[in-house]
């Protein structure tokens, strides 16, 4: 049982009930991440900027999916992954992109399993990543502007992965047709 409320516009701190508004405008609901978030105003606030700035990283709706669930994977972020599975199907993502990262494996499609390699460098070392590994990304066909995208994506992810591991975020009905747990290594 988590100790965090997750608002509703009704509920939320003063600062975050419009938000939770234009989620629920939006989404058509508001999920119970943002709920959970509305504690925070700022935090709340610095997610859905973040949500907005990766549109403007120059990556594909693919390429950030396959960031995001990356990230959300090496984070065992169990809401995180259900959610960008609903999606990634919502996206068009392709099923196989889509189910490869749910499971951890790589991908078929070389370029996105560049992507998908320097993000988990990323994330497992914290951002030392190799010069070698960068080398590796650039020649997959990646720039210097799209290893700083990355870092922008799992910016966001920090945010939103930390917060569900502590606040115990309850999946919502939406998401859990998807519902995920980390495979075992």
């Amino acid at each position: 049982m988590s100790e965090f409320t997750v608002h509703t516009a009704d509920t939320a701190p003063q600062g975050a009930k419009e938000s939770l508004e234009a989620s629920k405008k939006t989404v058509g609901f508001v999920p119970n991440l943002h709920g959970v978030m509305a504690e925070q105003p700022a935090l709340l606030e610095a997610y859905k900027a973040m949500t907005g700035l990766s549109a403007k990283t120059g990556l594909s709706a693919v390429e950030q999916q396959v960031v995001f669930q990356t990230s959300n994977f090496e984070n065992g972020c169990t809401y995180c992954v259900a959610a960008h599975s609903v999606i990634s199907d919502g996206q068009k993502v392709p099923a196989e992109v889509t189910e490869a990262l749910r499971t951890g494996k790589p991908l078929a499609d070389a370029r996105l399993e560049a992507l998908a390699t320097y993000t988990r460098k990323t994330v497992v070392d914290r951002g030392w990543v190799s010069a070698e590994d960068r080398q590796a990304f650039y020649d997959a066909g990646y720039t210097k502007a799209d290893a700083l995208a990355v870092i922008v994506l799992v910016s966001m992810k920090v945010l939103s992965n930390y917060t569900n591991h502590i606040a115990e975020t309850p999946l919502d009905a939406a998401f859990q047709p998807r519902e995920w747990q980390k495979p075992a290594a």
